[in-house]
């Protein structure tokens, strides 16, 4: 018995479907699904030259419909200091 090789045992075949197929599928699908629908035919932009458009400029159409169109106010150039104490310290500090 000294003499004898152990046999050798096959590979176990997959009788189903891999799971490498299935997510390949999956992964062509979804492409083929985005480009149809960010590419299809009903997906064209509906764009109006100012002459054809009703209004043009967002104030006028808001004019239009009765609402008050009014400016902001500018934004100060330096903001006052908020009241209260100023934040304390970290409790753990970054050292370097």
């Amino acid at each position: 018995m000294a003499g004898k090789q152990p046999e050798k045992q096959p590979k176990p075949r997959y009788r189903g479907v891999q799971p490498v197929t299935v997510a390949s599928a999956v992964a062509v699908f979804g492409l083929l699904a985005m480009l149809l629908v960010d590419h299809g035919p009903w997906n064209h932009p509906q764009v109006q030259p100012a002459e054809v458009a009703n209004y043009q400029t967002t104030g006028a159409a808001a004019h239009a419909v009765g609402a008050q169109v009014t400016p902001t106010e500018p934004k100060r150039e330096i903001e006052p200091t908020p009241p209260g104490p100023k934040p304390a310290q970290p409790a753990d500090p970054v050292t370097r």
